[in-house]
């Protein structure tokens, strides 16, 4: 079984506990325990509206036991996210970005340091590299 539900302490929504193999397109509510294998920075170009460089962003390659994902780290989370890290992702949300998917954990989700330090991910199962095409569906 690769998803539980796990309630909040406080008094929150219920969140799934999920493993990389699990995540499909548009979904959100997710906690993994993933190990960081790469972590790359992207250089943005311009400027955001008030005149300053853009906030930080790297793409990273993590991953558990059934697969690995590329996860897109935003402005604090860059700083977590060094390779052989272990790190627990609470309400994360599949994004796709070119018909891929892409985890990321918005404002109102967290990461952190694990506690598990023994994470060997599944590397021949990139579920990033699964191509998504939306089908228009034809109604009468």
């Amino acid at each position: 079984m690769s998803e539980t539900e796990v309630i909040d302490p406080e008094g929150e929504q219920p969140t799934a506990s999920t493993t990389v193999q699990a995540l499909r397109p548009d979904t959100e509510g997710h906690d993994l325990t993933v190990k960081v294998l790469s972590s790359h920075a992207v250089q943005r170009q311009g400027r955001n509206p008030s005149g300053n460089a853009p906030p930080p962003l790297a793409e990273c390659l993590v991953g558990d036991e059934t697969g690995v994902v590329i996860f897109t780290a935003r402005n604090d989370q860059v700083e977590l996210v060094k390779p052989e890290k272990v790190l627990s992702l609470k309400g994360a949300k599949v994004d796709m970005f070119k018909g891929s998917l892409r985890l990321v954990v918005p404002n109102t989700g967290s990461i952190e340091l694990a506690a598990a330090t023994k994470l060997e991910p599944k590397l021949d199962n990139n579920v990033s590299l699964i191509e998504y095409e939306l089908v228009p569906i034809i109604g009468n």
